[in-house]
C-alpha cells in the first residue's frame, strides 16, 4: 500500500544546562568561576532523496525528536552539540503546517534540505555572570527548549497529473 500523506511532530532539542563551578587549586587561594556553557540541541531537518518512492518509514513515527545539548563541565568546558536528525523523504514531497493552510517547503530535487525545527541554546555557566562587584556567581542559565511544529508531508503522484487526456485514451 502506498503512503503518500503523514502526520507527525517535530521537536527540536533542548539546549543544555550551564554549570555552577569554582577553580580549585593547591596553591590558588581564590580561584574563580569557571563553569562552562551548555551545548546547543539538535535540529530536525528533512531532506529529499530520489531512490525512496512513499513515506512509508516515517508512517508510524508520531513525534521525531532531535538530541538534546550537553550539561556545561567545569574549567570552561563546553557541553557537547546534540546532533541533528535528519529524515529522509522522496523528492517530489510538500511540506505543509497541520492544517494545510500554508506551505513551508516543496522538496522537488535530490538531496535539498529543509529544517524544520531548530534545537534550543544552551544556557550560559556562572563565568558569563562575573562582574567587578559580584567576583563569585552562584547562578548558571538552564538550556532552552526546541521548538516544536506539526507538519504534514504530503507526497505529490503522477497519477494526480494523468487524469487530464485525450478522450478514450484509457483513463479509467
Amino acid at each position: 500500500m502506498i503512503c503518500d500523506e503523514v502526520h507527525i511532530q517535530c521537536v527540536g532539542g533542548r539546549g543544555g544546562s550551564g554549570l555552577v563551578s569554582f577553580r580549585r587549586e593547591k596553591f590558588v587561594p581564590r580561584g574563580g568561576p569557571d563553569g562552562g556553557d551548555g551545548g546547543r540541541g539538535g535540529n530536525v531537518i528533512i531532506v529529499a532523496k530520489n531512490n525512496l518512492r512513499t513515506l512509508t518509514d516515517i508512517r508510524n513515527q508520531k513525534i521525531i525528536k532531535a538530541q538534546n545539548g550537553g550539561k556545561g563541565g567545569d574549567v570552561n568546558q563546553h557541553g557537547k552539540n546534540g546532533e541533528n536528525l535528519y529524515i529522509s523523504v522522496p523528492a517530489g514531497s510538500q511540506i505543509f503546517t497541520a492544517d494545510k493552510k500554508e506551505m513551508l517547503a516543496d522538496l522537488t530535487e535530490e538531496n535539498m534540505e529543509f529544517v524544520v525545527t531548530k534545537g534550543g541554546r544552551g544556557g550560559y555557566g556562572n563565568v558569563h555572570f562575573v562582574s567587578s562587584r559580584f567576583q563569585a556567581p552562584k547562578i548558571a542559565e538552564i538550556g532552552e527548549e526546541g521548538e516544536v511544529l506539526d507538519i504534514t508531508i504530503e507526497l505529490k503522484m503522477i497519477a494526480d497529473v494523468g487524469i487530464i487526456g485525450l478522450p478514450s485514451a484509457g483513463k479509467s
